[in-house]
């Protein structure tokens, strides 16, 4: 079969250069100089044609297209696309690990499945579930193609929301280096990548060897306006923590009876007010403490992590014979990151029920203590510390390797391939800035003064070897390095995550239909996956003022076999210049849960040639990963209200539910309560049904025009979900859930002191939407070239139903870090005449709300910080709601080829400095970390050939 078509080719360069990923065709030269058309795999499909689109919505980024982005991780550029959510990457500081995911459809990023040249790659340091991008080296993306759509039955488990396959470079034949260098007009956040690359194409061989370095330097919170507090516009002190550098003390004990006869507890000072203290000398002096006293902690926080990162790769390829091939490629990835928080809160004492440090005093015998009394309830911020700092050190290997065919029976097209592919994490991460529960009991216990002068911990007859005394009751600075090497500790935690599949396929043509070649792929999969997570000795054993978390180890084994048909039923018939059918269907069998099976139906119809119709329905599933069906216990706390807490000391609450009968009612002491979290080895898949309904349209009276637009529709049942401690509290209380009260301990006075969350198949999700992309290429002009490329999505439904929630729509609202974006739309302008070209890139968010809930939103802030306070919601109550304007971002980039060969990159990021969007319900910032941090980013890069 040839072809000629200068609009075909024209297609061609805009679907593999220009990027729209719409209508092209492969093509290749034989000796005769006619134009060959080629079969190649498309993301998607395991059938190998000459059509590169399918009935699957597929969006392509070239390898211009990335480098015109003007950033250093693969991972920001593939968040850049319209579908991405709210996930994890650099900028996420509390709660980071210094992964980059990708979160399409905004479902979760284990619910996007990651391919790296068509294969499953390597689950992420989180004992699987989702991909770190930061593992993949990104000098060695040739380009990403992003399917829109679910395709369970041809990858298997994950791929819900979508894939995204990042190919990359092979067949490389010469040298090539690039050098880029990067920062904020702030004069922080530098970025420094180098790359080389080099290979070789012969007859029968193709080899390529590849280096990357890449260092991304810190920007702190305290170095821009909007989060030098923890809350930017509000009343002064919002925000800040009640854990001060200078301590706040008090003596907790009984303090009277409420109504029913039971023990009242609170704290008083030595005149017997009650009431918290910060007091200094010993605790010789005291006073009452005040909102002024309270500890700004935001600008010991990062906005931008580090990150350094380290990789090698190389592509290799052999023909052995004219019909048999062997291939492989090798990777290697070095990341090592970092998280730094304010100082660490130490909370001690009888009155911190529910933590680490309960029932820890500053003995009245210790050295330090001058009140005479055991101090009971302590407050205290170790700034001495330097603050929370969180290392990680990355190693990620990976290998394919295997043989690839073709052969023709009964002169049709058949191709084969098996081989393997094998992917390994090692993590090592390193912690300080945290607190030994026993040293710190031992430090501030009893102690004296020996013969020597030397304070030591203990009494004169029994010394506690290696003990320094702790003192707290100085105020700021009290305590000395010596006491915080004793007290303190380094820990050393260990991951690590392999997996191991071998697969075999064979497609080809079996028979003619009206509209051409009855064509089949089939194919075996097994799959190994295995993890684990060894944390440090202490913390697995939970004396330390950080959460306890105790080993993980598991793992699974599967087999999977697929078979994916197309059927070509007319072609070049007057109404139906294409017409054919697509259908798959995958049976998994898993060691843990056992068999799913899932299927597929797609069309593709032509009523002319300009406009062609496709839709989908398909099944998926997504395998719960190695930690949600194995972690060991963890720590977290949570801020939650206790429904059934009293409203005033010693009075029931009137609003109490009657759930909470029987349990004493008293203010609760603590908002933040240990909920300990696990995995459920009981879990089984998560399925989903997936429709798309679109079309393209490519008018032949326009050249280079391509529009597409589809209708997408995913809804997810079993979906594994956790409640959170306060949806915990609430299903107990409020709804009357048993089986989740059984998972909530409260003290001897009513104090919540555990809550257990751990997932369970409970939850259904639901969403919809629209995508639309539109791709020009203009003709030639004396002003050069010109190319558009205009890619939105727009989610009209997003709901989470569970045994709580009826499944609200969620879009346009604000959660905390979740964004439900209604509009996201990416514009891309480009330019070449000649030696020059430059590229702008407008990246738009929709507005969203937020409620007016929250510490942020007491008092005086209420009417400050609440933009439509008297907004009534459904069923005629009050509903008042913050606006999150929407945020538009213009990146600008421009080059020069060079005489010899080079090409030098200049460009701005953020280019009209707009500012995030301020939200007072986000966490730790009052910015979500999803937007850009102020200030534009200016960067050169230089690319040389040889």
């Amino acid at each position: 079969m040839y072809c000629k078509s200068n609009k075909l080719r024209d297609a061609v360069v805009l679907a593999l250069v220009a990027g729209v990923g719409s209508t092209g065709t492969a093509l290749a030269q034989d000796n005769s100089g006619a134009t060959n058309l080629d079969r190649i795999q498309v993301t998607g499909s395991r059938i190998k044609r000459v059509d590169l689109e399918t009935s699957q919505p597929v969006f392509t980024m070239s390898r211009e297209q990335i480098q015109a982005q003007g950033q250093t991780s693969i991972g920001d550029i593939i968040q850049s696309i319209s579908t991405n959510g709210s996930t994890l990457n650099s900028t996420y500081n509390n709660g980071g690990n210094g992964e980059t995911r990708v979160n399409m459809r905004n479902l979760g990023s284990n619910r996007t499945l990651v391919l790296v040249n068509g294969r499953r790659w390597i689950g992420g340091t989180g004992l699987g579930g989702a991909v770190d991008l930061n593992t993949i080296p990104s000098a060695a993306v040739e380009r990403i193609e992003v399917l829109k759509d679910g395709a369970s039955t041809i990858y298997g488990s994950d791929a819900i929301a979508g894939v995204v396959n990042i190919i990359l470079r092979q067949n490389f034949d010469g040298a090539e280096a690039n050098a880029y260098f990067g920062q904020y007009d702030k004069g922080d956040g530098n970025r420094e990548s180098y790359d080389f690359t080099i290979g070789s194409t012969g007859d029968r061989w193709h080899a390529t060897l590849g280096v990357g370095y890449v260092k991304e330097e810190p920007v702190w919170a305290g170095d821009r306006k909007i989060s030098a507090v923890p809350t930017y516009g509000a009343l002064p002190n919002t925000g800040n923590s009640s854990t001060t550098p200078d301590g706040r003390f008090g003596f907790y004990g009984q303090t009277g009876l409420d109504d029913d006869g039971n023990p009242v507890y609170g704290s008083t000072r030595p005149n017997g007010a009650e009431g918290y203290f910060v007091t200094g000398n010993g605790g010789s002096t005291w006073r009452n403490y005040t909102s002024a006293d309270s500890f700004n902690h935001a600008p010991g926080n990062l906005l931008i992590t580090p990150q350094e990162r380290t990789s090698l790769f190389a592509d290799a390829g052999l023909s052995i014979t004219d019909n048999v091939r062997f291939k492989s490629t090798v990777t290697y990835n070095e990341r090592k990151s970092e998280q730094i928080l304010a100082a660490m809160p130490i909370v001690l004492g009888r009155a911190a029920p529910g933590t680490n440090g309960a029932n820890i005093v500053i003995s009245k015998d210790n050295i330090y203590n001058n009140t005479g009394r055991d101090i009971d309830y302590i407050q205290y911020r170790a700034t001495e510390t330097g603050g929370r700092i969180y290392k990680q050190n990355v190693k990620t290997y990976a290998f394919n390797g295997g043989f690839e065919g073709d052969f023709e029976v009964n002169d049709r097209f058949w191709s084969w391939e098996a081989g393997m592919f094998y992917g390994k994490n090692d993590q090592t991460d390193i912690t300080t800035g945290f607190f030994n529960i026993s040293a710190l009991r031992s430090a501030l216990g009893p102690s004296f003064i020996d013969a020597g002068g030397v304070a030591r911990c203990g009494t004169a007859g029994n010394v506690i070897d290696g003990c320094v005394p702790m003192n707290m009751l100085s105020g700021k600075g009290s305590m000395t390095p010596e006491m915080i090497k004793y007290a303190s500790f380094t820990a050393h935690d260990v991951y690590g995550y392999e997996q191991k599949t071998y697969y075999a396929n064979v497609g080809g043509e079996l028979f003619d239909l009206p509209g051409g070649a009855f064509a089949f792929s089939a194919g075996f999969e097994h799959r190994n996956e295995s993890g684990f997570d060894d944390p440090d000795g202490l913390i697995n054993s939970g004396d330390t003022t950080g959460n306890a978390r105790t080993a993980t180890a598991g793992g699974y084994s599967l087999d999977e076999a697929y078979l994916e048909l197309a059927i070509p039923l007319l072609s070049g018939v007057t109404g139906a210049q294409l017409l054919d059918f697509s259908v798959a269907t995958r049976v998994s069998d898993y060691s843990n849960f056992g068999k799913t099976v899932n299927s597929k139906f797609g069309f593709r119809w032509k009523p002319i040639n300009d406009l062609m119709i496709r839709g989908n329905w398909s099944e998926g599933f997504r395998a719960p990963s190695i930690s949600e069906l194995y972690s060991g216990v963890s720590d977290t706390f949570e801020n939650v209200a206790d429904p059934c807490a009293g409203s005033v000391e010693g009075v029931p609450n009137p609003a109490s539910p009657a759930g909470c009968a029987g349990i004493p009612r008293y203010p609760q002491a603590n908002s933040q309560i240990r909920t300990t979290e696990g995995g459920n080895p009981n879990l089984g898949p998560e399925t989903s049904t997936s429709k798309t309904l679109g079309f393209v349209y490519s008018p032949s009276y326009v050249q280079g025009l391509d529009v597409s637009l589809d209708w997408w529709n995913i809804k997810i049942e079993g979906a594994i979900y956790a409640q959170d401690a306060q949806e915990m509290l609430d299903s107990c209380y409020k709804a009357g859930i048993s089986a989740v009260c059984n998972l909530i301990t409260r003290d001897a006075t009513g104090q919540i002191s555990n809550m257990l969350a751990v997932p369970n198949n409970v939850a259904t999700m639901k969403v919809e939407g629209w995508d639309l992309t539109l791709g020009y290429r203009l003709p030639e002009t004396r002003f050069g070239s010109f190319n558009v490329v205009w890619d939105s999505t727009y989610t009209s439904n997003y709901s989470v139903a569970d045994p709580l929630n009826p499944g609200a729509n969620r879009v346009g609202q604000y959660r905390s870090r979740d964004n439900y974006w209604r509009i996201r739309s990416n514009l891309l302008l480009g330019w070449q005449m000649g030696d020059f070209g430059a590229n702008a890139m407008v990246r738009y968010y929709s507005a969203q709300t937020e409620k007016c809930t929250g510490s942020n939103f007491t008092g005086g802030n209420f009417a400050l910080l609440c933009s439509d306070k008297d907004r009534i919601g459904l069923g005629g109550k009050p509903d008042p709601r913050n606006a999150i304007p929407s945020a538009t971002y213009t990146d600008l980039s421009a080059y020069w080829k060079t005489p010899w060969n080079g090409q030098i990159t200049l460009g701005v990021n953020n280019a009209f400095d707009r500012d995030p969007p301020k939200s007072y319900t986000t966490f730790a910032n009052t910015f979500d970390p999803q937007y850009e941090i102020p200030g534009r980013f200016f960067y050169m890069r230089y690319n040389q050939k040889f």
